[in-house]
């Protein structure tokens, strides 16, 4: 139910140009709720200028457009376009203000989340790539302009930076002088950034204040760059870190110790074992065989994430992780691309037990579990009660194992998602089951329509209705990925034409 006060500013702001008007004239604790209120309503004017207006010391984006006494709507996850350019530009302008009478200290643009379907009546919005540019672009305005300084308002944002928007990043983050805006990010994706660029970027954007960092895809990083990065610039309040695929992998010139150790690996485990705060450990797709023990085991807190896919791990790694510290603590664990229930049965069905009372996601995508495995499978995840989620794509299941173990899933109380396989049922009779995107997507779509009908009507007789089942072949949705896929499409072909330049140089060279 909407206060009345909320009401009221809903209604002046319903009037662009009398509620620009009225703004000196209204009580600075209303300011949040016009700020609301201009929002929800898309009058993008009146939001610019409520915030070359703002009269209070601090504005936090997520906090205004949660949920309140006054409204109790949720607004967090409308990335509206047109309002977010508006709030940014009248950011600037309060920063051209004489700085005697501006009072806003720290701009929080933090706590928005990015979805695929926008709820805003323009349905337009400004992803966090977008987000990063403008705020960018309006730091370097300000900078090229004469400004009286004064004392900077501080602005946190998450920061996206790829090739295509980096310069601009850089020079908002790294002013010549004095500059009216001071931005440090919490988080920080990068993407298509050569490691020279990243290591650039990330000396400016604040480490010290860094608590999330996320080097993805087109970031060709090695075992030596990572080791740089983190001993070079530090981040002692990172909490949590994604690096690239095979960032673990030893750089070109690296010759191996004749003991077989590895004084690179141990070095950045050392260097992660300084990160007091990690929580959060993200590294797919790099080759970890024998190396989990001295990757996590410096780690002084426990994890609460771990994302180990596809790095061909060994019995080694996986009696190691089913008796560290960290398995008691696991909230999301990602183990997919090992075959674990056929190779590892004992030890990742002991990690199973151990993470039971925490564990919320569980991924297992190309685990190959067959029909064989789900008794085994079962029994595992009985003890999960907080399990929420849990993904099993790509494991070649048949429909009568799927309907077995979704009626034992139905016995846990808390979940609420499962992403299944296609049943080996819908593929030709005979045939392996199919291990890259494009054949698993040929299959019988009638035949999985009726039974993922038999799999949602398995749940409803259990009375878990608030179960959602769903096969995303070609994965979930990614806002980043989506807003920059132009960007990254440019970058592969460029990498493409290289590889291809080098590949016929070296020809030339053997001739």
């Amino acid at each position: 139910m909407r206060s009345l006060r909320f009401l009221s500013a809903e209604a002046l702001v319903s009037h662009p140009q009398v509620a620009r008007h009225s703004l000196d004239s209204v009580a600075h604790n209303l300011y949040p709720l016009l700020f609301k209120a201009s929002y929800l309503l898309e009058q993008a004017e009146v939001t610019r200028a409520v915030l070359g207006r703002w009269p209070l010391e601090e504005f936090r984006l997520g906090a205004l457009l949660g949920p309140t006494a006054e409204h109790p709507q949720d607004l967090r996850d409308r990335a509206c376009r047109a309002c977010l350019e508006a709030l940014v530009r009248g950011l600037g302008d309060h920063a051209r203000q004489d700085p005697r009478a501006r009072r806003l200290r720290v701009a929080d643009l933090t706590g928005l989340r990015d979805v695929q379907v926008q709820r805003c009546p323009c349905g337009s919005a400004l992803g966090r790539w977008g987000r990063t540019r403008l705020l960018a672009r309006t730091c370097c305005e300000l900078q090229a302009q004469p400004l009286a300084v004064g004392r900077p308002v501080e602005v946190l944002a998450d920061l996206f930076v790829t090739e295509g928007n980096f310069q601009e990043v850089v020079q908002a983050l790294g002013p010549g002088g004095p500059a009216p805006l001071h931005v440090r990010c919490p988080s920080f994706r990068a993407d298509s950034l050569s490691p020279g660029q990243l290591l650039r970027v990330l000396r400016l954007a604040g480490p010290g204040t860094l608590r999330k960092l996320e080097v993805v895809h087109n970031v060709r990083l090695h075992a030596g760059h990572v080791q740089q990065l983190l001993a070079q610039v530090g981040f002692p309040r990172l909490a949590s870190l994604t690096l690239p695929t095979k960032a673990f992998d030893a750089p070109p010139t690296c010759v191996s110790a004749p003991d077989g150790q590895d004084p690179l690996l141990a070095s950045i485990a050392r260097e992660l074992g300084k990160m007091t705060q990690l929580t959060e450990l993200r590294v797919a797709f790099s080759t970890l065989t024998g190396k989990i023990p001295t990757l996590l085991g410096p780690l002084q807190t426990p994890l609460r994430v771990l994302d180990l896919a596809n790095c061909a791990l060994n019995h080694t790694d996986m009696a190691f992780l089913a008796d560290c510290a960290h398995a008691a603590h696991l909230e999301v664990l990602d183990l997919s691309g090992h075959n674990l229930v056929s190779l590892y049965p004992s030890t990742f069905f002991r990690l199973l037990g151990q993470a039971a009372r925490t564990l919320r996601i569980l991924v297992l995508e190309e685990c190959g579990i067959t029909d064989s495995h789900v008794g085994m499978l079962i029994l595992g995840l009985g003890p999960c009660h907080r399990l929420r989620q849990l993904k099993l794509l790509g494991n070649p299941l048949s429909a009568r194992a799927l309907r077995r173990l979704f009626t034992a899933l139905s016995e846990l109380p808390e979940l609420r998602c499962i992403e299944f396989p296609v049943p080996k049922d819908c593929y030709p009779e005979g045939a392996a089951y199919p291990q890259d995107e494009l054949a698993m997507s040929k299959f019988d779509q009638e035949k999985y329509d009726e039974i993922a009908e038999e799999l949602r009507a398995v749940l409803l007789r259990a009375d878990r209705e608030d179960i959602q089942v769903s096969t995303p072949l070609f994965g979930s949705f990614d806002p980043d990925i989506h807003e920059t896929s132009n960007e990254l499409g440019a970058f592969l072909l460029q990498a493409f034409k290289t590889a291809l330049e080098n590949f016929s140089r070296a020809l030339k060279q053997v001739e």
